[in-house]
């Protein structure tokens, strides 16, 4: 390659290099002026966009003022409201207050006008009280001067005058107003017998008609009331006798009036919880054996309290119904054990008497008998006892015995008021009803020391086992009328401070002898 060639590549490539440049700085200038141009537009559009949003944002800005204005002027109105209204209220309580203060000040007023009256009305009355005391000192020293007695003397002896006749007219009258009741008695006592019937009938029937039967677990309870209630109907429906089944724990209550009714229900239901088999069936079959059972326990407790009385011969029927006097009270005496004690008094009794012994036992082993039916046979146990009796062939006199040993018959024989007399005294005697002997002993010392504190009393005796007091008083120191008098204070008395069962008779006795010698 020759020179000039090289001349002409070096320039070519001057050329080309110049160009190349003057194309690249021409495309630069072109690249900056376009990235002006989008930097140019996008400044303005964010301008815009910002222009937008600050108006935005002024005009949030002047709904939340507005909002914020309009609240507070409703609040500034609900505070002049109540302002308003609180005005008002102490406006109304001013008046209030001021008439008030109007009529307190009239009060005060008045009250000090009153109090000026009263002063001038005690003044007054001092001068008339003093007046009037030495009026009564001069007519009492003219008093003392013709009648020779002082004050005191007179005023007792008026007293005592007083008293005396204030006490015989009282006495009188007291006398008349009880012969005119007298008349009215019957219905009386009958309306205080039905009116302790009906206070006291639900508490004697819950004692008396009520067994209760423990229970081994609670869920005993359920087994026994069985799917829906099918145990216990068959269970009542087959003893005649109502299961009460309640919150008490692990027990059950069979209540009914007749006890061998309750104690043959008790007997079942304790064989059931033993056995375990609980269905109808079942029940109806334990209850006929526990029928048997128990009527077969009767006899033999008859029996035996045939033996021990030491009575024969009578009649199966009644043997049986001794028996069931074993299930029987009266005030808390089991009848069966009463009866046993009646037929030995009646037998000690005939025997020191000369009487028949043997015949005196059996009216008493037999006097209660009509106690064991009572409760099926209308009409006083003595009379019914007496049916029986004559109904199973017993003799004129034990039918007697029993009709008449709590005076539904007159007596008419001496083993009639033997039996009554023996009835009396295991009835009576101490610990026979649940009574210790202390309280026994102690109720009667306590009844002769309330009647033996009155003035005029001389003696005093408690007898008929406490239930009769009788008090003899001086003949010169009481008279007819205050001897009434005297025993109406003792039974008052008596009511007052002392417990006791049933009542007390209290007879206050009077009597004047006259004692000459003839010589």
């Amino acid at each position: 390659m020759g020179l000039i060639e090289i001349i002409y590549v070096v320039v070519g490539a001057i050329i080309g290099a110049a160009s190349g440049y003057a194309l690249h700085r021409y495309i630069s200038s072109k690249r900056i002026a376009d990235a002006n141009e989008l930097a140019k537009r996008i400044v303005e559009e964010a301008r815009k966009e910002a222009q937008a949003q600050k108006k935005e944002i002024l005009l949030q800005g002047q709904d939340e003022i507005f909002h914020q204005k309009r609240e507070l002027e409703h609040e500034f109105k609900e505070r002049e409201r109540e302002l308003k209204a609180r005005d008002r209220k102490m406006q109304e309580q001013g008046e209030r207050l001021e008439e008030k203060l109007e009529k307190a000040t009239e009060k005060e007023h008045e009250v000090l006008a009153a109090e000026k009256e009263l002063t001038r009305r005690e003044r007054h009355l001092a001068d008339m009280e003093e007046q009037i005391s030495s009026r009564i000192d001069e007519q009492e020293r003219r008093l003392q001067e013709i009648s020779g007695l002082t004050a005191e003397e007179a005023k007792s002896r008026l007293f005592e005058d007083i008293e005396s006749r204030t006490r015989h007219e009282a006495a009188k009258m007291i006398r008349l107003i009880e012969t005119e009741s007298k008349e009215t008695a019957d219905r009386k006592a009958k309306e205080i017998i039905a009116n302790a019937i009906q206070r006291y009938a639900g508490d004697y029937v819950g004692e008396q008609t009520v067994t209760a039967v423990t229970l081994p677990s609670e869920d005993m309870k359920g087994r026994i009331i069985g799917r829906e209630g099918r145990n216990i109907r068959a269970l009542e429906a087959a003893t005649g006798v109502d299961l009460i089944i309640d919150d008490t724990p692990e027990t059950v209550i069979l209540s009914a009036y007749s006890p061998l009714r309750r104690q043959v229900a008790k007997m079942a239901l304790e064989r059931l919880i033993q056995d375990g088999r609980i269905h109808p069936a079942r029940i109806e079959d334990i209850v006929r054996k526990c029928e048997q059972e128990l009527d077969v326990q009767i006899r033999e407790v008859g029996e035996q309290a045939t033996f021990d009385a030491g009575v024969h011969g009578i009649h199966p029927d009644i043997v049986r119904l001794l028996g069931q006097l074993k299930y029987r009270t009266s005030f808390s005496q089991n009848v069966l054990q009463h009866s046993l004690e009646v037929a030995a008094l009646c037998g000690m009794m005939a025997a020191e008497l000369g009487m028949d012994i043997k015949k005196a036992k059996r009216a008493g082993l037999l006097h209660d008998i009509g106690k064991a039916v009572d409760h099926e046979v209308e009409g006083p146990h003595a009379i019914i006892g007496a049916d029986i009796a004559k109904k199973y062939n017993e003799s004129k006199e034990i039918i007697h015995a029993i009709a008449a040993h709590h005076e539904d018959t007159p007596p008419k024989s001496a083993l009639a008021v033997l039996v009554q007399a023996a009835d009396g005294l295991s009835g009576a005697r101490p610990g026979a009803r649940k009574e210790l002997l202390e309280n026994y002993v102690k109720r009667l010392e306590d009844l002769e020391n309330i009647a033996t504190g009155f003035e005029g009393v001389a003696k005093a005796y408690a007898i008929q086992a406490g239930r009769e007091i009788r008090v003899m008083v001086n003949s010169d120191n009481v008279d007819d009328d205050q001897t009434y008098m005297l025993c109406k204070d003792i039974a008052g008395k008596i009511e007052k401070n002392l417990t006791y069962p049933g009542q007390i008779r209290v007879t206050v006795i009077r009597e004047r002898r006259a004692v000459g010698f003839a010589k």
